[in-house]
């Protein structure tokens, strides 16, 4: 089911959501306090709008669900991961400006 905004990852929807997914999928790692994560969200909500369904966009948490920030060494936020088929295919640490989140994804996504 596609909404044009970005998807909450949990630990407990993150297999399906992900990992399961048919289409690629671009997480967005971030955290409440952290400044670059806010003045990326709205970036990054944008991207839904343009991207989807070529490509769902989901976000978690690291404050709500430190476990899959773990799983996945996650070091630095906002911290950008594709995954294809199951597997992290891309990561991108830091946020990035629309355009270049855009060529990012076109580089990544098609």
């Amino acid at each position: 089911m596609f909404t044009g905004t970005p998807v909450k990852g949990t630990t407990a929807n993150f297999e399906k959501l992900v990992l399961k997914s048919d289409i690629p999928v671009v997480v967005d790692f971030w955290a409440s306090w952290c400044g670059p994560c806010k003045q990326f969200a709205p970036v990054f909500e944008q991207a839904a709008e343009r991207w989807e369904p070529r490509a769902r966009m989901v976000k978690v948490n690291t404050e709500e669900e430190p476990a899959l920030a773990q799983r996945y060494g996650i070091r630095s936020i906002p911290s950008l991961l594709i995954f294809r088929n199951g597997r992290e295919a891309a990561r991108q640490a830091g946020a990035l400006p629309g355009g270049h989140l855009d060529q990012w994804l076109k580089s990544q996504v098609g």
